[in-house]
């Protein structure tokens, strides 16, 4: 993915209800000094996003200290499910932070044991065991180990085997990348691990039909050289990331009975789905099945690192006392603000306001992929996550560099999105904070289009009368 350069780029003033761009180039000029620092003194890989430097952010709007506002499709890359900069959450982290305990490993204490206790009645049965981690990559990494640890117990050492799916991303670990079936992100393991394959995604919109039913799904594992004998489970992310592709219905109901019955551990990546994302509670509500093991992490907390896996007793404790946990395990006050989280997505009904305004989000971006279908792919959307996919005129093949000049020219607008992700770096990704509101969609919807209406032009106007011709 091409890097957001630093040198400022004279661009148009906008004043909307929402969007405020008073500098008259972004990076705004004053912080490219600081910008150029981090630039120097972090890895190459954290120049990937817009060069904004926030200095706060509340609700749904992120600013600058000159005065520049953004509406945030981004939440954070899908953490501030409930807003940026709530009240709620800060006291939280406040009040926990001057009791004061700030950290104490795997020994008990009250915020833990309260976020865990929520955790276990919010979910659906049997995902009633919690294990407190920090990231989402740990949840996976845990997620294998138990389903490997299951496997060798009910079907000896053959039973080990994980299927994932292609263009799936389940972290950035070694076993969450073993799982991925993204192969670029997976060059630095040098070889192929017999003990994780990965299937195409029968979600994937450039599949034939035929592709994507689960008779496929087992043709698939079969020229692999597996069957149901020695796989110990089967992870899935609730929708792909890099895509925001689903499973059809059917097929998720198929692949649950089909586990059940060979006794295969089914895992969720709920880590963007989670709470309320989806226009769910849970996103694999979507499905109309339950998991063995779910994994969560993101919009957990809006705000602070923390993560969890939920899952059956039977398979949660697989490993006894002091075997299987984490340093910062129900870090308190990382405990104290998911809590405060989770009482405002569930008090406010943001699952609720994620379904409605996802109606509306869906409608606006099929009004704008209608006026440039010849580089839309497909267009993906469910509560507020949504992807477009942008191609290549007259093929199916990403078209990254074009990704990439929309979503810049709309921060230059005053929406702020993260960078194109995806196979070839070529999916615009949209996910503002559940609380966003229906006159706050549709202005970000207006930059958007025209983003995408200067850019698709600007483009045109390059390619000479010839070739167009």
């Amino acid at each position: 993915m091409p890097t957001f350069a630093l040198s400022p780029k004279p661009v148009k003033p906008v004043k909307s209800a929402y969007r405020v761009i008073k500098s008259p180039a972004i990076p705004v000029p004053e912080s490219v000094a600081l910008l150029d620092s981090l630039r120097k003194n972090e890895p190459l890989s954290m120049t990937g996003q817009p060069a904004i430097l926030w200095e706060s952010a509340q609700g749904c709007l992120v600013r600058d200290r000159w005065g520049n506002q953004w509406l945030d499709w981004s939440s954070g890359v899908l953490v501030a499910n409930s807003g940026h900069g709530r009240k709620e959450i800060s006291d939280a982290i406040v009040k926990q932070a001057q009791s004061p305990l700030l950290h104490n490993y795997c020994f008990p204490n009250q915020s833990r044991a309260d976020l865990v206790n929520f955790l276990s009645e919010l979910a659906p049965a049997p995902l009633k065991k919690v294990f407190l981690l920090t990231t989402g990559a740990e949840t996976t990494e845990c997620a294998i180990k138990l389903c490997k640890t299951h496997g060798v117990k009910v079907g000896g050492k053959k039973k080990d085997v994980m299927v994932s799916f292609q263009h799936a991303f389940h972290g950035r670990t070694l076993a969450s990348q073993l799982a991925g079936g993204i192969p670029s992100l997976k060059e630095w393991i040098t070889r192929e691990n017999p003990d994780f394959v990965q299937v195409p995604f029968p979600g994937d919109w450039r599949l034939k039909p035929e592709q994507r039913t689960f008779e496929a799904f087992e043709a698939a594992l079969k020229a692999k050289g597996h069957g149901p004998e020695n796989i110990a489970g089967v992870i899935v992310e609730t929708y792909q990331g890099g895509s925001v592709a689903f499973l059809p219905v059917e097929f998720a109901k198929k692949l649950r009975e089909w586990t059940t019955k060979h006794q295969v551990v089914l895992v969720f990546d709920e880590v963007q789905a989670g709470f309320g994302r989806c226009g769910t509670m849970f996103g694999f509500e979507e499905y109309g099945v339950v998991p063995d093991l779910a994994c969560f992490g993101k919009g957990l907390s809006s705000s602070l690192p923390i993560s969890a896996l939920l899952g059956k007793a039977e398979l949660m404790d697989l490993y006894g006392p002091g075997a299987m946990t984490s340093t910062h395990s129900g870090n308190p006050v990382c405990s104290a603000a998911a809590l405060a989280n989770l009482k405002l997505i569930v008090g406010e009904k943001l699952a609720q306001n994620a379904a409605e305004r996802g109606k509306e989000l869906l409608a606006g971006l099929e009004k704008i992929v209608a006026k440039h279908k010849d580089v839309v792919g497909a267009l993906k959307a469910k509560g507020l996550v949504a992807g477009v996919h942008i191609i290549k005129k007259g093929s199916t093949d990403p078209d990254g560099d074009l990704a990439f000049r929309i979503v810049e020219r709309a921060v230059e607008k005053g929406l702020l999105m993260f960078g194109p992700v995806g196979f070839g770096g070529a999916t615009v990704k949209i996910c503002p904070p559940l609380v966003i509101t229906k006159e706050q969609l549709a202005d970000g919807l207006v930059a958007l289009g025209e983003a995408f209406d200067e850019i698709v032009a600007e483009v045109a106007a390059q390619v000479p009368a010839s070739v167009a011709k």
